[in-house]
């Protein structure tokens, strides 16, 4: 598995999409579990086997998609784990959980389905760019095509019935991931948090609940699933999603009229310490490459494309930093190459490249 994405660069998704200078994904995620099996949290250590032996079975044998590829996470080692987490194709709660579980993902890893998280099975749909309604068509059609093969627990009053009382009804969790740089920089977040809170959104980090906003990227989704359908929830999500894009690109454009020069300058320093620094930790290199990032769409940094800040943001995590450059799990060593890679892949820019603002 290690060798299939080492030699894949980035997921589809990170390629970008519409609004993707904010928004740089959308994922729609559905939960399920099979009618007549406890939940997770009260199978047994059989029942819970058997469950992902069944599930495996149909994912395998339902032509859902071309290449998809079936793995058992109990079999893996902590740095692939670690990989699928990075490229958010599992939560990291199913990385670190001890039950037999699995996972498959298209060859794209556009779709990735879960088995044995915190419900029996979770499909999830990611996709670049500001597409929620394209992500839910998907999950929509594997949720079908599995739907006719297994029975999911399911009430007439409460529909999908899910581990967690938060899920039941539709199941369905839409989420995109923004990057906010000039909401963070301009101290802006208590905005941010009214429009969540005034349209009942969730608000969380890069790898959602419980984490920060690494590389000044966050998540929205959804808080209802009961009472409310699929669609409504996309759009939903989607209607906050454009006030928040609004909200983001004001500020960019207010910090470039009236503080230009300061902006450049914190712009400068950012690729100018990402192009020469011999050692650099994993966060302190996504804050920095969030400048970057923000900078190339402001049109301060000539020949940093999205598609290359974002690859970065992704490269030099730490799994992938071991699987691509060093398989060492030595932080000291690994700071060394995540420098080295750094300064490799810029230097298609010079610093006196940014422009004047």
């Amino acid at each position: 598995m290690l060798e299939t994405l080492k030699n894949k660069t980035v997921s589809q998704w990170l390629r970008g999409g519409p609004e993707g200078d904010i928004v740089l994904s959308s994922r729609v995620r559905l939960a399920r579990n099979i009618a007549k099996y406890p939940f997770l949290s009260r199978a047994g250590a059989q029942q819970v086997a058997r469950i992902e032996e069944i599930l495996r079975n149909k994912i395998q044998s339902g032509n859902i998609e071309p290449h998809l590829q079936y793995y058992r996470l109990d079999s893996m080692d902590p740095l692939e784990l670690n990989l699928l987490v990075e490229r958010h194709l599992i939560a990291r709660d199913h990385a670190e959980s001890d039950l037999v579980r699995g996972v498959a993902f298209s060859e794209n890893e556009n779709l990735s389905i879960m088995v044995n998280e915190e419900d029996h099975l979770r499909i999830q749909a990611i996709y670049g760019g500001l597409r929620l309604s394209e992500a839910a068509e998907t999950v929509l059609k594997v949720d079908d095509l599995l739907g006719e093969q297994l029975p999911y627990a399911f009430s007439a009053d409460f529909g999908y019935l899910t581990a967690c009382p938060t899920n039941v009804g539709t199941a369905m969790r839409a989420s995109v991931m923004l990057h906010l740089p000039a909401i963070i920089m301009s101290r802006e977040m208590d905005g941010l948090t009214r429009i969540c809170e005034e349209m009942d959104l969730a608000l969380r980090g890069l790898y959602g609940e419980g984490t920060h906003g690494a590389a000044d990227i966050y998540q929205i989704s959804n808080n209802t699933t009961l009472g409310i359908s699929e669609q409504e929830i996309t759009d939903h999500i989607a209607a906050a999603t454009e006030r928040i894009v609004e909200m983001e690109r004001n500020i960019r454009s207010s910090l470039l009229k009236q503080h230009g020069k300061e902006l450049r300058g914190r712009i400068t320093k950012a690729f100018d310490l990402l192009c020469c620094t011999k050692s650099i930790s994993s966060e302190e290199a996504l804050n920095l490459l969030s400048q970057v990032r923000m900078g190339a769409h402001l049109g301060l940094i000539e020949g940093v494309s999205e598609s290359r800040t974002n690859e970065l943001l992704l490269l030099t995590l730490p799994a992938h930093l071991q699987t691509i450059v060093c398989r060492e799990d030595d932080r000291v060593k690994r700071n060394e190459m995540r420098a080295s890679y750094l300064r490799e892949h810029l230097t298609t820019t010079s610093p006196s490249d940014t422009k004047e603002a």
